[in-house]
């Protein structure tokens, strides 16, 4: 995101439609709502490059929470800091004064911070005779508090598209291994075909991937990767099915056994012939299921996330993922604890683990190592989400709710 020019001595911007609407938003938090403010800023954190933050920009934003001084934000505070130009750049890691000034104008534009300016534009605070702030100007941190669900959901979403991109280069790497090891073992034995052919187009295709590849040209490229493969494999069998190839692997390897028995080639040689009998082999992935339960007996079991979803109703396991990652960041789950127990459970079933901590939050010291444990136990097959379910109902005495999916609004 481009900065715009300064229009005033104070490095204010014009008002753009964006931020006009978060400010709007900020009279909309629900009442008695309170965030930790360190828990906001992490989210805010994760999600810079979707709302286009730079590194001091968040500098900027870590020197302003500071100057709050409580550890959370609450609706109905007092939320408006008022640190001079010189505090924050001594709190910012002493960044120059026309650099601070940017970086604030950039928090107002995407939304975070709203300003409260006096007249004369400095920052103050009135207080009372007992000493209590009455009115202060500066900047609000409203806008963090109405937006707080909204950040934990890009941060989720970073994390996402992070893991994504992670497990995109690994299937291509293993692809490009399985196709670069078939090569290889397809000329090592003087199997007739085209080799060169295949060979100039595992270059051509990986040449057309740049030093920094984005997710979808890794996968465009592993889509090319992967047909390649086939074909290079369907070429395999067709050698099999009418020159008994693996005849051939048999008395080669026998060969270089009598003629080298302690050569290092040999198990190179047998690798490539193992890979052309099995070329699957690598690219596959042990998996450890959990079992699936229903939306509504989950919700039977743990209904106080209930109270965290888009309109405090959840009638479907999206409306559920979605309430699961309001409360992992509400109980100071990391955005990568959560996504590794994604990767490793089911987001179905990460959701329903977050929502039985929420139950049980109170026992629970801390729930993103407990989070951290299950994952840990799940990859090993230890764990189980019957038991706790089944815990949870017995908890609750066995009785059904009267509208288990859809709970009616609170106040």
């Amino acid at each position: 995101m481009q900065d715009g020019n300064v229009t005033t001595p104070f490095g204010r911007r014009p008002m753009t439609f964006a931020s006009l609407t978060h400010q709007t938003a900020v009279g909309r938090v629900k009442t008695g709502r309170a965030v930790d403010k360190w828990k906001v800023f992490r989210d805010a954190s994760e999600a810079r490059e979707l709302l286009g933050l730079q590194d001091r920009t968040l500098a900027v934003l870590h020197a302003l929470l500071s100057f709050h001084p409580e550890s959370e934000l609450r609706q109905g505070g007092k939320l408006i800091v008022f640190p001079s130009n010189a505090l924050l750049v001594q709190r910012a890691h002493g960044i120059a004064g026309a650099t601070l000034r940017r970086h604030l104008a950039l928090l107002v534009e995407t939304g975070l911070i709203i300003r409260k300016d006096s007249a004369n534009g400095k920052r103050y605070a009135r207080r009372d005779n007992a000493g209590e702030i009455g009115t202060a100007f500066g900047f609000d941190l409203s806008p963090l508090l109405s937006r707080s669900d909204e950040l934990a959901l890009l941060a989720q979403q970073v994390a996402s598209d992070r893991a994504a991109f992670r497990h995109a280069k690994e299937d291509l790497t293993i692809c490009r291994r399985n196709v670069r090891k078939l090569i290889s073992a397809a000329i090592g034995e003087g199997a007739p075909g085209e080799w060169a052919g295949f060979e100039e187009a595992y270059v051509t295709v990986l040449s057309h991937m740049t030093r920094s590849p984005s997710l979808d040209e890794i996968r465009k490229i592993l889509r090319e990767l992967t047909l390649l493969q086939e074909e290079i494999l369907k070429r395999l069998q067709q050698l099999d099915n009418t020159e008994n190839l693996s005849t051939s692997d048999a008395h080669n390897e026998h060969h270089l056994q009598d003629s080298k028995p302690e050569s290092p080639n040999e198990s190179e040689h047998a690798a490539r012939s193992e890979m052309v009998r099995r070329p699957d082999q690598a690219s596959l992935r042990p998996t450890l299921p959990l079992k699936a339960f229903p939306l509504e007996l989950v919700l039977r079991a743990c209904p106080q996330i209930i109270s965290y979803a888009p309109g405090q109703e959840i009638r479907r396991w999206r409306e559920l993922v979605e309430a699961g990652i309001i409360v992992r960041s509400m109980l100071g789950i990391t955005t990568s604890t959560y996504q590794s127990a994604c990767d490793t459970m089911g987001t179905e079933n990460a959701a329903t683990i977050v929502a039985c901590i929420l139950e049980r939050s109170e026992q629970i010291s801390s729930p993103g190592a407990y989070l951290r444990d299950l994952t840990t136990r799940t990859r090993r097959g230890e764990f189980s989400l019957g038991p706790m379910i089944t815990a949870l109902l017995r908890q609750r005495g066995g009785g059904l709710p009267s509208s288990p999916v859809a709970q009616p609004r609170t106040s």
